[in-house]
């Protein structure tokens, strides 16, 4: 294996390429977006972790006027074409700032994070406080900006003064990259001051409306956000999205770039579970890896070749939007979340132009940001899921294992909390007093509820007793050894000195849930589950068995004869 050293958690293009990490060339980015350069602003979404935030790094080390990239771009793509070179490398003033860490408990807080990032930006271009061609009044501004001292309205109109300034002093129009454009709204849509940050927003944004001092702008995000909410008008604008094709091959990886990864590093017998774990994402004609699952996976690899694939996606969110889905009570999206979790494809007219205020207004708009992020992927044109769709309809699916592991939690953790926050009073007298009818309707009204996820194995029904009786001051005992072998639940009540045991079945015949529920209560009894629990001085123990069909459930007590 020879020594390769991975930028995981790096996205400099400098850095990686001055101290010499693995780079995938992704700079044919730059000649397919100078294609369009006549269109004065580009908008690329992309779901999170595939490679925007080092694309746009990349592209401020070439246009930028302030340095000297060419050792950079050496045996890059890029550089076979001299001409583009000569034109645009290091010709044009250029400003690159990016929003991702503009967030807060409140708009407060927001709006400092905000203008701190107004303020550093400012900070990067100190040369104007020099220049000839900047007056007095320009230059006080400038400095009240970059100490934090500007009012909100000077803040809103900053970025359309700073590329003012920047192009009096160089005496060409600037570039603008804007990285992550859409952090601010997403936080203040989850955390509940939208409208004050949207205002915010739509001041900054007007940097690119009409502004003769852009040469064109490069805009990053998750979503496009609708135009009349963000970039009311702005002419001369075209997106990129992941329905698209042509900056597709730009962001991710492919199987030849992984394909190549694995050769490099000698790990080219780990390509099966990096397909299944990192892979599957559709995007346009474009069938791509997520770079940041690759490189984690790979350099944990590179330390220890026994490393097994980890959920490194998680950790880079909340996860929010899954959870906004489940808590929408509004839809009825039990059954097709049951159907992607076993692997299935779902049908869902996609909206891509989404503001965050209106995502819950419809199923289509929730299942459509889905997409758009990346949690779930569409069928590519030739696949039979594609049959027989209607216009601006897709066949969706979970795109891998790693992602199929984000919804698995995020299901387990909501049902918890859920069962947590009920009343569960009349279930818990149920269990108290032996009432296995009562238990029988009141578990299978629970289950209609709930979203399988383990393909109503024995270990999804266990989780789903588990849920139900945890956090309601009780002991809770999971798999507690008992007697002579392992009972499936226990729950004490010290106070009362009662407790109750549960063994669960599943069977994939209806017919034979009776016959379930008489083993499980011949297990309790033939294993002595409940003796230890009697010596321990619990007066009364109830015994229950439990089977289930799918979302039947059916339950028999000892006392039931």
């Amino acid at each position: 294996m020879r020594k390769i050293k991975i930028p995981v958690g790096r996205s400099s293009f400098a850095d990686i390429r001055k101290n010499g990490y693995y780079f995938v060339d992704k700079s044919s980015l730059i000649g397919e977006l100078l294609k369009t350069d006549a269109m004065q602003v580009i908008l690329i979404t992309r779901p999170r972790r595939f490679g925007k935030t080092l694309a746009m790094s990349m592209l401020s080390e070439f246009f930028d006027i302030q340095k000297d990239s060419r050792v950079l771009f050496d045996s890059l793509d890029i550089a076979k074409d001299q001409k583009l070179c000569n034109d645009w490398m290091n010709q044009y003033p250029t400003l690159f700032l990016s929003f991702r860490s503009v967030d807060g408990l409140g708009f407060a807080d927001a709006y400092e994070m905000f203008r701190a990032v107004i303020a550093k930006t400012y900070k990067d271009h100190l040369y104007l406080l020099e220049s000839q061609r900047v007056n007095a009044f320009d230059k006080e501004l400038f400095s009240r900006t970059a100490a934090k001292k500007a009012s909100k309205e000077e803040i809103k109109n900053a970025l359309l003064v700073l590329t003012q300034l920047m192009t009096d002093h160089y005496g060409k129009p600037v570039i603008l990259l804007i990285d992550e454009y859409d952090v601010p709204l997403a936080k203040a849509s989850e955390k509940g001051y939208y409208a004050e940050m949207l205002d915010v927003m739509k001041g900054a944004m007007q940097v690119i409306k009409d502004n003769e001092a852009l040469k064109f702008a490069v805009i990053t995000g998750c979503l496009r956000i609708a135009k009349e909410s963000v970039f009311t008008g702005t002419n001369n604008f075209i997106s990129d999205t992941i329905s698209d094709t042509r900056l597709n091959g730009c962001f991710g990886f492919t199987q030849t770039e992984v394909d190549q990864l694995l050769q490099e590093t000698g790990l080219a017998d780990h390509g099966a579970e990096l397909k299944e774990w990192y892979d599957g994402y559709q995007f346009g004609d474009f069938d791509v890896y997520c770079p940041w699952d690759v490189m984690n996976h790979v350099q944990n690899l590179m330390l220890d070749q026994s490393s097994k694939p980890k959920n490194f996606w998680e950790n880079t969110s909340d996860n929010a939007m899954i959870r906004l889905f489940l808590d929408y009570t509004g839809l009825n999206v039990n059954e097709k979340f049951e159907t992607l979790l076993a692997g299935g494809w779902i049908k869902a007219s996609i909206v891509e132009n989404l503001t965050y205020d209106t995502l819950e207004s419809s199923e289509d708009h929730l299942w459509s940001l889905l997409y758009l992020t990346g949690y779930l992927t569409k069928a590519h044109w030739d696949e039979p899921e594609s049959d027989g769709l209607q216009p601006g309809q897709f066949a969706l699916r979970i795109p891998n294992t790693e992602v199929r592991d984000i919804f698995k939690k995020s299901v387990k953790a909501w049902f918890y909390e859920k069962a947590a926050a009920s009343d569960r009073r009349e279930l818990f007298a149920a269990l108290w007093n032996g009432e296995s009818e009562k238990l029988t309707k009141l578990l299978s009204d629970l289950l209609f509820d709930t979203i399988s996820y383990h393909d109503y194995r024995e270990s999804f029904y266990h989780a789903f007793l588990a849920g139900l009786v945890s956090d309601a001051g009780y002991q809770v005992e999971s798999n507690y050894e008992h007697g002579l072998g392992r009972s499936d639940l226990v729950i004490k009540d010290p106070a009362n000195r009662r407790a109750v045991v549960i063994e669960a079945k599943w069977t994939a015949d209806e017919s034979q849930l009776e016959a379930e529920c008489r083993g499980a209560l011949r297990q309790i009894q033939e294993k002595q589950y409940a003796r230890k629990i009697q010596r321990l001085g619990f007066q009364k123990v109830q015994e229950f068995g439990v089977a289930f069909f799918q979302k039947t459930c059916l339950v028999r007590s000892r006392q039931d004869g």
